[in-house]
Parts: structure tokens; sequence; C-alpha cells
């Protein structure tokens, strides 16, 4: 499950929202089922920042959205952010793709649009074509003489949860500058 805002920030704040965020993604961490979380800003100088953060699931963001601590990281930021948009996702698309978004107010702009398909394809395949590999050794001394629908069974079972909330968003994180590039 992953979360998506956009908060408008003075430019006299940035260094204190920096160090906001990073507080409430240390704070997240000792959560259960949190994942990860990232920010990026759509260029520079503007005042709106696209945050993200990310849980195993419904519950565990729960956990975190309902606790005391992270009510009292919000109230400590409300002088320095302004939460314009927020929108809860789920699957792959909390990584990539640009969401349907519920403006907060009606002045809210537009999100950076996602990456363009290809480099989306380029990262997953980065990630699968390793994974599936690994697997595929992995699993060959005791499924080799299964009939191949069950050795692919095995394998996407395996590999499935594994992309999901662990390979993929690291790769991601790790290619995020070149997802978000834009030419010039």
């Amino acid at each position: 499950m992953t979360v998506a805002i956009t908060r408008r920030v003075r430019p006299e704040d940035e260094l204190l929202m920096r160090a906001w965020a990073d507080a409430g993604t240390s704070m997240a961490s000792h959560f259960p089922g949190f994942l990860g979380s990232g920010w990026v800003r759509p260029s520079t100088g503007s005042i709106d920042w696209h945050m993200l953060y990310r849980f195993d699931g419904p519950e565990s963001l729960a956990t975190w959205q309902e606790s005391t601590e992270r009510n009292r990281w919000l109230t400590a930021g409300s002088n320095l952010v302004e939460d314009t948009r927020v929108e809860h996702r789920t699957g792959i698309e909390g990584w990539f793709d640009e969401p349907t978004e519920r403006a907060v107010d009606d002045l809210a702009p537009a999100t950076p649009p996602a990456p363009p398909r290809w480099k989306q394809m380029v990262v997953i395949w980065l990630a699968f074509f390793p994974t599936s590999l690994a697997l595929g050794y992995l699993f060959a001394p005791f499924s080799g003489d299964w009939p191949a629908w069950a050795r692919v069974l095995l394998s996407t079972v395996t590999a499935t949860p594994l992309m999901t909330y662990l390979i993929l968003p690291k790769v991601t994180r790790l290619f995020q500058p070149w997802l978000t590039r834009t030419r010039t």
C-alpha cells in the first residue's frame, strides 16, 4: 500500500522540510510493515514536493497513520508544509504510474508525469531477469523433472512477492534519477 502526497513548501522552509521529512521516514521505519519512502521535487525552484511512503498492507499502514507518533510529527510540520493532494495506491503503480488524483484544494498543481513506459519496462526487466535466473538455478535440483507449468507456477509464486515487496522498490529507488530525468 503506497500513499502519495503532494506538499507545498515555502522556499525559505526547504531545509527544515527536508529534516522534518527525514525524521518522519526514520520514525515510520520503526513501524511493522514499513517498506520505504521517497520524495522528489518536480523542478528546481518548485514549491511542490511529491512524497511517497509504502507499507506492506492496509493494516500496517493504518497502524502508522493512526499512531500518536505520526500525529505529533504531522503537527510539528504543520507550519512547514501544506498538503495539497493525498492518494492511496496499491500495486506497482505506487512506484511508477501517475495516479488518479484527488485535490485537497482547487489550487493543487498537476503531478509530474510518470516515467515513459520504455523506462518502466527496462527497470522491471533489470529486476525480473536476475530474479528469474536465480530462481531457475535454485529450483532446478528438485524441479527438473516437473512439468513446465509446475516449474513456472513455483517460480512465479516465489518471484511475485519478492518482486513486489523487496526487489522492485529497491531497483526503482536505485534508478529513480534516470526514471524521472527529462530531456532538456
